[in-house]
């Protein structure tokens, strides 16, 4: 049974991932920063379900701490599917941001995808199968008002990936981003109201965590062994 980890596992779009995931018959490691009894949640849920599944909490921004828990994890066999959907935001315009907001939202997004894959690849790498898929947003396509931090933040994921596929490609290794629009959820159910959302996204509605769920399943299966180093949106149409 391949192992799968889902770093932000507890939020909406993760825990819809992790179902996913397990429903695929993978063996899934949910991941929280800072509510494990979500995780709990989450695990208990998969279990009950007849899946397999294990919770795990970290800052991914600590890099030491996350390298360690990893390592203990790989003690058995490798991690072979990382979806690295860990992430924060902390909205305010460039011009009154502090620095520390800037920072952390950076540390978690950015800074987080390196500490939890590096320490994964090498012995994802000797198994020559292998998907790393992060989850960035819209935001690091089209920007947004107030989100400079968090743009920038996701922006760099889609660097990163496009580099990493090709390090991996003739290892048997794909890696892609998915970059949601406006998904139902606890991040944006308090700032988008229905008719915004009908002005601003063509499908006029907002997508749900099982949509972007399903696409990351499929790039995590078999059948998208040929896909790797994209972009792929999920955002109703938004161009």
């Amino acid at each position: 049974m391949k192992q799968a980890l889902v770093t932000g596992g507890s939020g909406d779009i993760g825990a819809a991932i992790c179902y996913k995931l397990a429903q695929q018959g993978l063996h899934v490691i949910v991941h929280a920063m800072n509510r494990p009894e979500h995780a709990g949640d989450v695990t208990a849920s998969i279990i009950a379900s007849g899946g397999s599944a294990e919770a795990i909490c970290f800052d991914v921004s600590d890099a030491e701490a996350s390298r360690k828990i990893l390592e203990s994890k790989l003690a058995n066999r490798p991690i072979q599917i990382i979806v690295s959907n860990a992430g924060i935001h902390d909205d305010v315009p460039l011009a009154g941001m502090s620095y520390e907001q800037w920072h952390r939202v950076i540390d978690v997004s950015l800074h987080g995808f390196y500490n939890v894959t590096q320490p994964l690849l090498l012995p994802m790498m000797r198994t020559h199968w292998g998907r790393v898929i992060a989850i960035s947003s819209i935001a690091a396509q089209l920007g947004n008002r107030g989100q400079a931090n968090y743009a920038a933040a996701k922006a760099g994921l889609h660097g990163a990936v496009k580099s990493l596929s090709q390090e991996l490609a003739s290892r048997g290794i794909t890696a892609n981003v998915v970059a949601p629009g406006i998904i139902q959820g606890e991040m944006t159910d308090n700032l988008f109201d229905k008719e915004t959302i009908k002005k601003m996204v063509p499908a006029q509605r907002a997508g749900l965590p099982d949509e972007v769920a399903d696409l990351v399943a499929f790039l995590a299966s078999d059948n998208a062994a040929y896909i790797s180093g994209q972009v792929i949106g999920i955002n109703g149409g938004i161009v």
